[in-house]
């Protein structure tokens, strides 16, 4: 009888660590440089489903930084 409650709490905790297919939130703030008058505290937010590795991994690599016409724009993306 001990042995079954062992084994449940075991199969409880397996479950519960175990990599699971979830819905996550990216949030990505932008900030830019370069020109008078733009805009700042700017983000966005989309949602990933997947384990929580790959989300992490899908949402940090839209971070990015780019140059066009003269304004500098850097995206930082991070799992919320």
């Amino acid at each position: 009888m001990k042995s079954g409650y062992i084994l449940l709490l075991a199969f409880v905790c397996i479950l519960s660590t175990s990599s699971c297919i979830k819905k996550y939130t990216c949030h990505c703030d932008f900030t830019y440089t370069g020109a008078p008058d733009l805009p700042q505290g700017q983000s966005s937010e989309y949602s990933i489903t997947d384990t929580k590795s790959t989300a992490i991994s899908s949402c940090s690599a839209n971070s990015t930084t780019y140059d066009r016409d003269g304004i500098h724009t850097v995206e930082n993306c991070y799992l919320y």
